[in-house]
């Protein structure tokens, strides 16, 4: 089994930081995309970014250049960096990992969510 637990998330003002971490664990031969999604209260999940094993990244077009996303393979986690964030930027942020378990089968996960809210 995979589990994903995410961390970092808060209460923020606008124009603050907050910095976003996924730890991947479980009976796994290796993880191919992560990525962060979001909901916020009404809508349905966005894509936020996602990174491949590689390193290639992909940016929702409403969060480019205010957030990084980077992962560390040896570690199987995966972070976003949020900078210069907007009221618009509060909602559940949640993990997401696609790979293969150690039974060769594949996995697609998420993890349980974190708020993020932005207010003065």
């Amino acid at each position: 089994q995979v589990q994903l637990v995410e961390s970092g998330g808060g209460l923020v003002q606008p124009g603050g930081s907050l910095r976003l971490s996924c730890v991947v664990s479980g009976s796994i031969l290796g993880i191919n995309d992560m990525g962060w999604y979001r909901q916020a209260p009404g809508k349905e999940r966005e894509l936020v970014a996602s990174i491949t094993y590689h390193m290639k990244t992909t940016y929702a077009d409403s969060v480019k250049g205010r957030c990084t996303i980077s992962r560390d393979n040896a570690k199987n986690t995966v972070y976003l960096q949020m900078n210069s964030l907007e009221p618009e930027d509060t909602a559940v942020y949640y993990c997401n990992a696609k790979g293969t378990l150690n039974t060769w089968r594949p996995f697609d996960s998420w993890g349980q969510g974190t708020q993020v809210t932005v207010s003065s």
